[in-house]
């Protein structure tokens, strides 16, 4: 059972009715974990305020994106980001195969570059910010820039709000579950 009530947009708090009716028009609904978040305006800002972040400044695709998401919520054992990124990454191009490889670390033919950058994320995301050398070195040796390693910090830190804030609210998964590893 959720510790933190489900606002619709009707009943939100005020200072958190715009935002929680543009996450409704782009998602298509209310999701439960923005529903919950609208009830304290300042989670509900804070999370709008990194993914507007990401959206303006950010240069991965969806694919990536949804990859990076899919990482840090199996590495944080969130079954709701699990579920919710996995429909997403099946949007972006994924195929359901695909995103049970992604969410297992498990290597993909053809995404080598991509599973280097998400050795960074699952390395920073266990081991609470710290990457090794090697690991790093990799990365950059697969072709991605330090820019886009340092991009990365904002997908992995938007992911780790959503991952935790699901398990701090003990949010109710209100979409299909992702498939089991």
């Amino acid at each position: 059972m959720p510790r933190i009530p489900v606002h619709t947009v009707d009943d939100a708090p005020e200072a958190s009715k715009d935002e929680l009716s543009a996450l409704r028009a782009k998602v298509g609904k209310v999701l439960n974990i923005h529903g919950e978040m609208a009830h304290s305006p300042v989670v509900l800002a804070a999370y709008s305020g990194i993914q507007q972040a990401i959206a303006e400044h950010g240069t991965f695709d969806a694919r990536t994106r949804e990859a990076i998401a899919l990482a840090v919520g199996a590495v944080d054992h969130c079954a709701y980001c699990q579920s919710v990124h996995t429909g997403s990454a099946r949007k972006a191009g994924w195929t359901r195969d695909q995103t049970i490889a992604l969410r297992a670390g498990e290597p993909i033919e053809g995404e080598e570059k991509l599973l280097a950058l998400l050795g960074v994320a699952r390395e920073a995301v266990s081991e609470v910010g710290v990457v090794d050398e090697s690991t790093w070195q990799a990365a950059l040796d697969a072709g991605w820039t330090t820019e886009e390693l340092g991009e990365l910090f904002s997908h992995i830190a938007v992911n780790l709000f959503t991952n935790y804030f699901n398990h701090y609210a003990q949010t109710e998964l209100d979409i299909p579950a992702a498939p089991g590893l």
